[in-house]
């Protein structure tokens, strides 16, 4: 079965992925580790692995006959860049407030 292509808030959308991506912060886990967190099958796990990976929020690495997730910063700069837009957005408008409310201000 095929995985599809997801955008970076559909990846981060799912509850277990956002989860998952919690418990890589701490350390690399393995993915047999990981499952060990979810109440799920470890094929379950392996589809969201699969969904993180593809989407460039972890990488995979073959140590032995295990599998080692690791966090990856590539999938984190799509929201990053949005979120980014939205902090510039609101200071501009929050500083043009100020502004006018300093200019109100001065006139009374």
């Amino acid at each position: 079965m095929a995985i599809p292509t997801l955008d970076a808030f559909q990846v981060i959308g799912d509850p277990s992925r956002r989860k998952m991506l919690m418990l890589l912060s701490a350390d690399s886990m393995t993915i047999n580790s990981l499952a060990d967190n979810f109440d799920m099958s470890r094929p379950a796990v392996s589809k969201h692995v699969k969904i993180l990976f593809t989407a460039g929020f972890i990488s995979i690495h073959d140590i032995g006959r295990e599998r080692h997730c690791t966090l990856k910063k590539d999938g984190f700069e799509e929201l990053q860049a949005w979120i980014s837009y939205f902090d510039e957005f609101w200071t501009s408008k929050l500083k043009k407030l100020e502004t006018l409310l300093n200019n109100k201000l001065l006139v009374n």
